[in-house]
C-alpha cells in the first residue's frame, strides 16, 4: 500500500507542480502594476550654488548657511581671500512633497530673496514611467540698498529682479546624476541704455556620488548676454564641489569663480575669471527640522 501511495505521487507531482506554476503566473498578471518613484537625485535642493531638483518634504524646514570667501588671488596679505566673506541665510520649508517656499538675505546689495520651488514631474519607472524629474523655480529678490541718486524719482519696483527656471534631471544611477536649468532673469532696472532687462543661461549640474557618505559635484552656467555696459567684463559661473553628509545635515564645500549666492548675482553679474585666480572658497551647511505633519 505504501509503495502504491509513492508511485502516485510521483505520477502527480508534476500535475501539482505545473499547476502551482500556473497559478502563480495568473496572480502575477492580476496584480496591480505600481509606480517606483527616484529618490535623491541629489543630496541636498542645491547642486552647488543653484538650486537642484530636490524639494524639503512636507513639514520640513531647512535652516541654511552660505558663506563665499574673497578671491584667492589677493595673496598672503589677505589671507588668500579668507581675511573677508559674505553670508546667505535662508529658510525653505516644505509646504508639501512637491511644493517649497523659501526666504532668505545676502549683504551683496542687500538683496532679500524669496522663492517657490513646484515639483512637475517626477522620475519614475512601472506603471507611470517619466524618464525626467521637473521642477519649477520661481524666485524674486528686492535690492535693499540705498538708491544711487535719492534725488530722483526713484520706484520701488526698480528694485526687483525676477527669475524663472526649469530644472530638469535624470538620476543615470545610485553614483550619477545629471541636471539641465534653463533660466531666465528679468531685471526691472538695468546700469545703463546698452544693458538689456532680460537675460537668458542655461545651467548643467552633475553628481558623482564615490561613497555612502560623499559625493563630487560639477556646475556650469552659460549665460547669452548680447549686449552690457561698457567696460564691464562679466564671465560664466562655473564651481565644483564636495558634499559630505554628516548626520543631521549635510556640508559642501566648493571653489566657484561667484561670489553671489542668488541668481541674480552668481548668474546675471558675476565677473569672476578662472584664469586669472579669481576665485572663491565657499561652503554651504544646512540643518533640517521636522515641524509637523511629515510623512
Amino acid at each position: 500500500m505504501r509503495k502504491l501511495k509513492i508511485i502516485l505521487l510521483n505520477l502527480l507531482l508534476p500535475f501539482i507542480l505545473f499547476a502551482q506554476e500556473d497559478l502563480l503566473n495568473t496572480l502575477d498578471s492580476i496584480a496591480e502594476p505600481t509606480t517606483n518613484y527616484t529618490a535623491a537625485t541629489f543630496k541636498t535642493t542645491r547642486v552647488v550654488t543653484g538650486h537642484s531638483i530636490e524639494s524639503m518634504k512636507e513639514g520640513q524646514l531647512e535652516f541654511r548657511i552660505s558663506h563665499r570667501f574673497q578671491k584667492m588671488n589677493e595673496g598672503p596679505g589677505q589671507l588668500w581671500g579668507l581675511d573677508q566673506s559674505i553670508i546667505f541665510l535662508s529658510l525653505e520649508y516644505g509646504v508639501t512633497d512637491w511644493l517649497e517656499f523659501g526666504v532668505g538675505r545676502t549683504p551683496t546689495e542687500k538683496t532679500y530673496n524669496g522663492f517657490m520651488k513646484l515639483g512637475l514631474y517626477r522620475q519614475s519607472t512601472g506603471k507611470s514611467s517619466m524618464p525626467v524629474s521637473i521642477s519649477y523655480l520661481g524666485e524674486i529678490d528686492i535690492n535693499s540698498a540705498p538708491f544711487d541718486d535719492p534725488t530722483l524719482n526713484n520706484f520701488f519696483t526698480s528694485r526687483l529682479t525676477f527669475v524663472h527656471q526649469l530644472l530638469i534631471a535624470k538620476k543615470y544611477s545610485d553614483e550619477f546624476s545629471l541636471q539641465l536649468t534653463p533660466t531666465l532673469i528679468h531685471r526691472n532696472i538695468v546700469l545703463s541704455s546698452l544693458d538689456k532687462n532680460d537675460i537668458y543661461s542655461l545651467g548643467v549640474g552633475a553628481r558623482y556620488k564615490f561613497n555612502t557618505r560623499c559625493s563630487f559635484n560639477f556646475e556650469y552656467f552659460y549665460v547669452y548676454r548680447p549686449s552690457y555696459s561698457t567696460g564691464v567684463t562679466y564671465n560664466n559661473p562655473v564651481s565644483v564641489g564636495v558634499d559630505i553628509e554628516t548626520g543631521g545635515h549635510v556640508f559642501q564645500i566648493m571653489l566657484t569663480n561667484s561670489l553671489g549666492m542668488i541668481s541674480k548675482h552668481y548668474i546675471a553679474d558675476n565677473v569672476g575669471d578662472w584664469r586669472k585666480g579669481e576665485i572663491h572658497l565657499g561652503f554651504n551647511i544646512s540643518r533640517v527640522f521636522t515641524l509637523f505633519g511629515g510623512k
